[in-house]
């Protein structure tokens, strides 16, 4: 049994996260930034915490004492600044799990920052909607604060190689990673959720990114 701090937990990949954690057996601290709004997922084994991502105080207070670390937190819409967060996000990640002595993160991301087949990535193409385009950049900023801030912690950006399937069919059970993004690719987010917990609790890929399908 081990024992993970899942940020974000009160979102749509964070609460399946928690779920496959405690399916597993797993120990899991669950934080959300305003549990008011979003409240952490409440089971037998999971503990309910407010923290924030973007403050690395925070991240270490929370971090102490897991084996690792998983972040699904994320902001968009009017009244936030994403640009500012998944920047900040990521430093404080890698400062506050260093103190705190947790050397494993696994975050989610976006596909269109990753490479597609090509190598081109979807938010590079002139064809790339402009609407999304500020929210992707924002992203592709954190991970490029990881890439530099890390350190030693052995860090994994994974994303949808597509899209999560929004409805929430039945899970397959099963995934496949790649190094590449594929616009058409779908993953539920409870077979995302499989992704997360394997390269958490026994990793396999180090200090790189990939896509799920």
């Amino acid at each position: 049994m081990g024992s993970f701090v899942i940020f974000g937990a009160g979102g749509r990949a964070g609460r399946h996260a928690v779920a496959e954690a405690r399916r597993r057996g797993h120990r899991v601290t669950a934080v959300v930034r305003d549990p008011s709004r979003h409240p952490a997922p409440a089971a037998e084994g999971v503990r309910p915490a407010a923290g924030d991502v973007t403050d690395p105080a925070s991240v270490a207070a929370l971090a102490a004492g897991h084996d690792a670390a998983i972040n699904t937190a994320a902001v968009y819409g009017e009244g936030t600044d994403p640009a500012a967060f998944f920047p900040a996000a990521a430093r404080a990640l890698a400062a506050g799990l260093a103190d705190a002595g947790v050397h494993r993160l696994v975050t989610v991301g976006l596909a269109p920052v990753l490479p597609g087949p090509d190598g081109v990535r979807q938010l590079d193409t002139p064809e790339f909607p402009a609407q999304f385009r500020p929210f992707c950049a924002a992203h592709a900023a954190g991970l490029d604060a990881l890439r530099a801030e890390a350190g030693a912690l052995d860090w994994l950006y994974l994303a949808p190689a597509g899209d999560f399937v929004h409805d929430s069919p039945r899970p397959s059970g099963r995934y496949e990673t790649r190094p590449h993004s594929d616009p058409q690719a779908r993953v539920t987010y409870a077979d995302f959720a499989l992704a997360l917990l394997d390269e958490a609790a026994d990793p396999r890929h180090h200090r790189t990114h990939l896509s799920v399908t």
